[in-house]
């Protein structure tokens, strides 16, 4: 009997402790409230009675804080006007404010592209980009298609089986083949317009200013050359696998800036010369000829001695050559004293040669 009062008792204390909080939660300070970033600011102290130590009445006084907090900020969220999204039985959507803390970013702000030629022209013309559909309807398909690109609305004219001589054209003349001409003749003159862009846009990267382009499309010869050299020379591999344009003339590299050790061989070459310098390698590697050449090894030790022996044997005859002029300057700052004396002596004396000894 005791034991069955003493259960009772536990669940009737563990029912007090597990019992609901009332959604009122009273401060002494007002919360701060930025609901566009669902934050809520508490300029409350914490209290220092539970946050002293650390063990579990430290974290049940910070899991209570943060549920008053929690549900301070829910209160809040439910003031604001909401609407059913998807009809009545749709869920209960609120719509946010704007957001009055501004949070700081992990990275600086991209900067703003600049403009193309196009961009430039349409500003200077005043032209407004009016936003169009991709799809248009297709009175021949019956069906929406796209406006540009692949199976496009109207069908692509180079592949109709039927084309309509102009009037004033050549009977004789194939318009198909027409045709074809302009289209590459199209996509020449747009790749054209895109290298143009990026040799502009690398002008303005650079410090040094280049002469720019006029927007209104009287570039001269010069102008135009001079931008599609900058565009080809903008790539990663210095314009050396970019495809040329029709009519343009193959300009040599210049003088200094090519090394001869750095070579990039085409991707899409002569196979029959990779495969021969493939063999090449792989013959020098398997013969039993030692890498290293003897009779060079040889000459190279010979030539090397023959030079320090040279410079050793000049060295030798310039010091020889300032020891010779030492001894012709000696006798010249004596010449004076030799001569008085050879004065002083008497005409009629006996003069011996030899050498004279000292007194």
């Amino acid at each position: 009997m005791a034991a069955a009062v003493r259960v009772e008792e536990l669940l009737a204390a563990a029912g007090e402790r597990e019992a609901p909080r009332s959604v009122s939660v009273e401060k002494e300070l007002e919360l701060e409230f930025d609901l566009g970033n669902l934050l809520a600011l508490d300029p409350n102290p914490p209290p220092a009675a539970g946050l002293r130590g650390a063990g579990p009445r430290r974290e049940a006084a910070l899991r209570a804080l943060a549920r008053d907090n929690a549900q301070l900020l829910v209160a809040q969220l439910w003031a604001l006007p909401a609407e059913r999204a998807g009809g009545a039985a749709g869920p209960l959507v609120a719509s946010l404010p704007e957001p009055s803390c501004r949070l700081p970013r992990e990275k600086p702000p991209p900067k703003p592209r600049p403009p193309t030629r196009w961009e430039q022209f349409a500003r200077l013309k005043g032209i407004r980009r009016r936003k169009r559909t991709s799809l248009v309807w297709d009175e021949q398909a019956k069906e929406w298609r796209r406006r540009w690109g692949y199976r496009r609305a109207g069908g692509d004219p180079a592949r109709s089986w039927l084309l309509e001589v102009p009037a004033g054209a050549d009977p004789e003349e194939d318009q198909f083949a027409k045709k074809r001409q302009e289209k590459r003749e199209r996509v020449a003159r747009n790749e054209f317009n895109r290298l143009r862009n990026l040799a502009r846009a690398h002008r303005a990267s650079t410090a040094i200013p280049a002469p720019p382009l006029h927007p209104t499309g009287h570039q001269s010869r010069q102008e135009l050359g001079l931008a599609a050299r900058v565009a080809r020379v903008s790539t990663a591999s210095l314009g050396r696998f970019q495809p040329r344009l029709p009519k343009e003339p193959v300009e040599l590299p210049p003088r200094g800036r090519c090394s001869k050790k750095r070579r990039f061989e085409p991707v899409l070459g002569d196979l029959a010369a990779e495969r021969g310098r493939q063999l090449e390698l792989l013959k020098a590697m398997n013969s039993k000829k030692p890498a290293l050449d003897i009779t060079r090894a040889v000459n190279k030790q010979l030539r090397e001695e023959d030079a320090e022996a040279a410079a050793a044997k000049g060295k030798k005859q310039k010091q020889r050559g300032k020891r010779g002029r030492r001894q012709q300057q000696r006798p010249a700052r004596g010449g004076r004293k030799s001569g008085a004396r050879r004065q002083q002596r008497p005409a009629g004396g006996n003069v011996t040669g030899g050498k004279r000894k000292k007194a």
